[in-house]
């Protein structure tokens, strides 16, 4: 397993485990954290939940490593393992915080927004770095970017792929508190037992409103996604872009 799970005073702990590889997300990670994020949904004992990962880095992304040799079908079941992993955190009733330190990068970073609050350390930043793979934003990025920001600044962030600073991003609204590196676990936990200890079944129902309050859907948004992205799988670019992150050099993209 590269998650852990801990239950403490109300509150559940979801580490991503994997700090020799910044978390990036395997596989089975989607798989594992899907699971547990259903399995805490019904725990009536959680009453609230914190996302965060091992080490220096919340979590560096999709694992470029394996990345590539898929085609359109194969490549909609891979999609459909990340879909479930981010509907099944968007879909948890308890309130949600990530924790953040070093690196949000990619469907890391999407997974922090797909939480209802972010406490970031000063080391912290969000990274949209999809086109560096020659691939469009997956995560629900899209979605939860312009629930935040709206179109333009979505947009500038997306197409950029530039690395939003954490003080940048709290001051945009992405994220709700900026906190020194060692104080990023006490801060976080201490509102996550306050939120845990109120009337969670009022803030419930408060997020699923919050919820209803943008269209398309979440799941209208990831359905186009995975069409998108079996698409720029199929692409020069994309293969450009992945050899490119493995040999660690800058990708030479053509535009097909």
């Amino acid at each position: 397993m590269s998650i852990k799970i801990t239950r403490n005073e109300g509150v559940a702990t979801v580490l991503l485990d994997r700090a020799d590889k910044l978390n990036a997300l395997s596989g089975e990670m989607y798989h594992e954290l899907a699971a547990a994020f259903t399995e805490l949904n019904t725990d009536d004992t959680v009453r609230a939940v914190v996302l965060t990962g091992a080490g220096r880095a919340f979590c560096a992304g999709g694992d470029v490593g394996s990345m590539g040799g898929y085609d359109v079908v194969s490549g909609r079941k891979r999609s459909k393992g990340h879909q479930q992993m981010i509907l099944a955190l968007h879909h948890l009733e308890k309130p949600v915080l990530a924790a953040v330190r070093g690196p949000a990068a990619g469907i890391g970073a999407s997974m922090a927004l797909a939480c209802d609050l972010i406490v970031a350390s000063e080391t912290a930043y969000l990274l949209m770095a999809f086109k560096n793979v020659g691939i469009p934003p997956d995560g629900g990025a899209i979605y939860f970017l312009t629930q935040h920001l709206g179109l333009a600044r979505a947009k500038e962030i997306v197409y950029s792929a530039r690395k939003l600073p954490a003080l940048e991003a709290r001051d945009i609204g992405l994220i709700s508190k900026v906190v020194p590196d060692d104080q990023l676990e006490a801060a976080t936990m201490t509102l996550a037992r306050d939120i845990a200890g109120s009337a969670t079944y009022a803030l419930t129902l408060a997020k699923r409103m919050f919820q209803y309050m943008y269209v398309p859907t979440l799941e209208q948004l990831l359905e186009l996604e995975v069409l998108a992205i079996c698409g720029a799988r199929m692409t020069g670019d994309h293969v450009e872009g992945v050899t490119a992150f493995k040999e660690k050099r800058k990708p030479q993209f053509r535009g097909r």
